[in-house]
């Protein structure tokens, strides 16, 4: 195979890979086109890739099919005086057999075998096809089908109507990236006086060149005197011997592809993710799905518990009798009181409608972000990753704040200390009091009394009293002091927590399918740039 060959699997295997990542994202004309040139492409190259398939097209009455006889040295192409005269393609082949396979893959049922052995046309398949001007839709649509297929195109006009708008602004003009793999020939040039012909090819050169078709030989020839003819053959054997042909249509045809699939996947930045629309994202999700509840909660939680542990025991029981925050919210609740098969969820209120708009203007602000400058499929594929779990998404932030770590039962050390100085304070106060009164007592019993005991004057009874009090007191005041301290403290830890379990959630839920589609995009427009890179 060709060096362009060998550059075509590559090619068309890129433009493949950026069809499937462009699916469903695309325009659906452009992506239609591109997968019928890498069907085409692997067929072709399938259906007999050694034979190089050239096609005679030409106006009716520009002597197309006597110029195809003349070079056949055959008379299979019907001339009549009548026109049009080609009303199906037929196909011309030298040698032994009929290439069947690749003539039935183009569609052609008139084919016709000229015995030979090896030359120069031995790997040619020549076609005639009908007039592309013909009166009759059928022609003109076979004419279409089969510009798209064949290797090389010789297009044959006439001095008359070598600059008509037929050929030039319906053919021409959208075949000018195939320049090279097309050649002009100026028929019936025996009714030209020199000079005449002169002036004819020089415009002829001046309107292909205008159209981009600059690389696009043109020749002259007349059927009915064989001028030109020989050398037309001669073109026509180089081009087979050359085995490029159909290599460079193919190549054309990805390029051609590659360009219009570039044009549709746009050339500007591909954007990314705002991290600071990512964390106000977070934000506003935690805030409807209930965290600064939770977070609330835990400082409730934890100041009650506290409370309890660590105060004045006569004052503290009270505290018990209200709810505890967390466990009416169904969070940090011991495994004994979950089953096993139970999903986590929590109590927490739904969110408000002024909440749930907050969170749905964030991700609108974020996929704007996300997909600002992407062609408008592209910008709808990631605005569809996005809400794609949209119903689901409460949901699964409600699990995650369930199963959040709260940290509630940690750092609770002291308060078993602060409890059994506590308790040690109540015995001092009982002893204290069964001090003062214990003499009384013994007096109405008639029992001996007790030797006082004083410290600075005071009996040590009011000693035990009054410091048993106050240091109860005291260290209730402290308790709660460092209680309240712990209290904010837990319910920071608990606001990290679960800001990392909604940012987990909406990376999950949100933002990886957002990435995989940008992920996606980049990769398409990679593909394309590499099937429209030539060398």
């Amino acid at each position: 195979m060709s060096a362009a060959g060998d550059r075509l699997g590559p090619r068309v295997r890129a433009l493949a890979e950026a069809l499937e990542a462009a699916e469903g994202r695309g325009d659906a004309a452009v992506l239609e086109k591109a997968k019928a040139v890498v069907d085409r492409a692997g067929e072709r190259v399938a259906f007999s890739g050694s034979y190089t398939v050239i096609a005679l097209a030409g106006a009716t009455g520009s002597g197309k099919s006597s110029l195809f006889n003349a070079v056949t040295g055959t008379d299979l192409a019907h001339v009549a005086v009548r026109r049009p005269t080609t009303s199906k393609a037929m196909a011309v082949s030298w040698g032994t057999e009929l290439p069947h396979e690749l003539l039935d893959w183009l569609d052609i049922t008139a084919r016709r075998l000229v015995p030979a052995g090896p030359n120069a046309f031995s790997d040619l398949v020549l076609l005639d096809l009908p007039d592309h001007d013909s009166t009759e839709l059928a022609h003109r649509l076979t004419v279409d089908r089969l510009v798209e297929l064949v290797d090389a195109l010789i297009w044959v006009v006439d001095p008359q109507k070598y600059a008509d708008a037929a050929l030039h602004d319906g053919y021409l003009k959208r075949l000018a990236p195939y320049a090279e793999v097309m050649m002009v020939v100026l028929n019936q040039s025996d009714r030209l006086a020199p000079e005449e012909l002169d002036r004819c090819l020089r415009d002829l050169r001046r309107l292909l060149d205008a159209e981009g078709l600059k690389a696009t030989p043109i020749m002259a020839t007349s059927a009915l005197r064989g001028t030109g003819v020989r050398e037309l053959r001669a073109s026509l054997a180089a081009t087979v011997a050359n085995k490029q042909a159909m290599a460079r249509r193919l190549s054309t045809d990805v390029t051609v592809a590659a360009g219009t699939l570039a044009d549709d996947l746009g050339s500007g930045p591909v954007p990314e993710l705002d991290e600071a629309l990512t964390d106000h994202v977070v934000r506003v999700l935690g805030d409807a799905a209930g965290v600064p509840v939770v977070v609330d909660g835990v400082r409730k939680a934890w100041r009650k518990r506290g409370s309890a542990a660590t105060g004045w025991p006569f004052m503290s029981w009270l505290g018990r009798l209200r709810p505890d925050p967390l466990k009416r919210l169904r969070l940090d609740v011991g495994s004994g009181e979950h089953s096993p098969t139970e999903v986590n969820r929590t109590s927490l209120p739904r969110a408000t409608a002024v909440q749930r708009a907050r969170a749905d203007q964030g991700l609108r602000e974020l996929t704007d972000g996300a997909s600002a400058g992407l062609p408008r499929g592209w910008a709808q594929a990631v605005r569809a990753a996005a809400a794609g779990r949209e119903s689901l998404l409460l949901d699964r932030l409600d699990t995650a704040i369930a199963g959040a770590d709260l940290s509630v039962r940690r750092g609770t050390w002291w308060w078993g200390l602060f409890g059994v100085l506590q308790w040690l304070l109540i015995l001092a106060v009982v002893g204290g009091l069964a001090w003062l009164f214990a003499n009384p007592l013994l007096v109405a019993l008639g029992l001996p009394t007790l030797p006082p005991v004083a410290w600075y004057g005071v009996p040590a009874g009011t000693w035990l009293l009054a410091g048993g009090l106050l240091g109860g007191v005291l260290l209730a005041v402290l308790g709660r002091v460092l209680v309240e301290i712990g209290a904010n403290a837990h319910a920071r830890t608990a606001r990290r927590s679960l800001d990392d379990a909604v940012a987990a959630v909406v990376d999950d839920e949100v933002l990886e399918p957002v990435r995989l589609e940008l992920d996606r995009y980049r990769r398409a427009r990679a593909a394309v740039a590499a099937a429209a890179r030539v060398r």
